[in-house]
């Protein structure tokens, strides 16, 4: 996920999208502690793609306030 692609979403969205890669960074943590996890650069890109998001929400916030 490119940061162009997250700017153009709205608040609500970003807040669905962090919620379900924070699902996904844990059972991907559970996955690499039990042997099973395939594909280990997945770990990265989505720990990645959460930061991504919370520094444009955060850019946001305070650009409003």
């Amino acid at each position: 996920m490119k940061a162009v692609d997250i700017r153009h979403k709205t608040d609500d969205e970003l807040k669905g999208e962090l919620d379900q890669l924070a699902k996904e960074a844990f059972n991907l943590r559970f996955q690499r502690a039990s042997g099973q996890l395939e594909n280990n650069a997945r770990v990265r890109q989505v720990r990645r793609d959460i930061a991504r998001i919370k520094t444009i929400m955060g850019e946001r916030a305070r650009k409003a306030s």
